[in-house]
């Protein structure tokens, strides 16, 4: 957005009624994160890209840079980072990762900015097919690492990594950094071994309170802000809610949805609007953060998606989402990119969407991690 415009005054020491984290020991700066971003959703969304500061366009690991930077002057608002490297490997392997981890999340907090988590883990129980779905050689898993399965126990070992890297990441300020924390995502679709024909509904659902469980419980996780986001295939808040946890397991509600907003040059906006405001208007009505949790057009050949295609439908139906966050840019792919990079064909547009008031950029952020009594915006 470029210079930050006082739109408002919020009130953001008073919680809206029913918004609380489902965590009861969240940290201070987790609750208000989650509060902060409650009240900038009814006039703002933060933009985000997965792994923009990790790598980008033709390079990798360059201390301060990201293509949104290269192209705007601000990171994204919002840094994706995956636990994918936290199970099915080495140990030292699995250590490298967290040292990575730690430093991106911890940065990111030292910012201002905000992390959210991605999990593509690898298969528990057949590891060698990774985290995609392959016939007649993945395992249906989620019935094996639910209490009661047969690699339930392995599974609890992986969360206790994921747990051990949560307990460990502080900022400058030595607080726990807040995370969004999105296992399981597009669970409604095939195409990972937790997905929807792999495994049945109550399985998902166990699967799911276990974890939150264990990791809240258990393990004294106490920075996640935990996010549900199935892919766009629903047209319906019940088909939406086919899987859902319940409101006692979820803070975040969110949606994956690429193949509404140009994919394969496909668009179908009103299909992507109407899913946004299903999952807006239920998240306000459970007292729930929204979230447009993926979304991009790959190698971005419409000059003019920015504004035309993502900033309109964002616009539309007054809905209320913390944040949007696009797909990665690959290092090596010529065309693997969910973000412009300098001298790509729909960076003049994406200028235009970050000087948008509605647009929120790093830059552009206020203190989210401390409760104040008047926010000016």
């Amino acid at each position: 957005m470029g210079l930050l415009v006082s739109l408002a005054t919020i009130q953001v020491g008073y919680a809206a009624p029913g918004l609380k984290l489902i965590d009861s020991k969240a940290t201070q700066e987790t609750k208000a994160l989650y509060h902060n971003l409650h009240k900038l959703a009814r006039k703002h969304i933060l933009f985000g890209h997965q792994h923009a500061t990790e790598y980008g366009h033709g390079w990798s690991g360059e201390a301060g840079r990201s293509d949104v930077k290269s192209v705007t002057g601000s990171h994204p608002a919002v840094i994706g980072v995956d636990f994918s490297g936290l199970s099915g490997r080495s140990p030292e392997a699995i250590e490298r990762t967290k040292l990575s981890l730690r430093k991106q999340i911890a940065d990111t907090y030292d910012r201002g900015g905000v992390v959210t988590v991605a999990w593509h883990f690898s298969n528990p129980v057949t590891p060698q097919t990774g985290f995609n779905w392959k016939d007649s050689v993945s395992a249906p898993a989620v019935a094996s690492i639910i209490p009661g399965g047969s690699h339930h126990e392995q599974y609890k070992a992986i969360l206790q990594t994921l747990g051990s890297l949560a307990n460990s990441v502080k900022g400058k300020d030595g607080k726990l950094v807040p995370m969004f924390f999105r296992p399981y995502h597009e669970f409604d679709g095939g195409w990972f071994w937790w997905g929807k024909p792999h495994c049945k509904r109550d399985d998902f659902i166990a699967l799911w309170r276990f974890t939150v469980s264990y990791l809240r419980d258990s393990l004294q996780v106490h920075n996640f802000i935990y996010t549900f986001s199935p892919d766009c295939l629903f047209k319906t808040e019940e088909e939406y809610l086919d899987r859902y946890p319940g409101d006692a397991w979820v803070d975040v509600l969110g949606v994956d949805n690429y193949a509404d907003f140009g994919r394969n040059g496909r668009y179908n906006l009103q299909a992507g609007i109407a899913k946004l405001k299903i999952v807006s208007d239920h998240a306000e009505k459970a007292g729930k953060l929204a979230a447009f949790t993926e979304t991009g057009l790959e190698s971005i050949p419409d000059t003019t998606w920015w504004t035309n295609t993502l900033l309109k439908s964002l616009k539309a139906e007054k809905l209320k989402l913390a944040y949007v966050l696009v797909w990665r840019n690959d290092e090596r792919s010529p065309t693997h990119f969910y973000a412009p990079y300098p001298g790509q064909a729909s960076a003049p547009d994406f200028l235009r969407f970050y000087k948008d008031p509605y647009t929120l950029f790093e830059t552009d952020l206020p203190n989210l991690y401390r409760w104040k009594k008047w926010l000016i915006f």
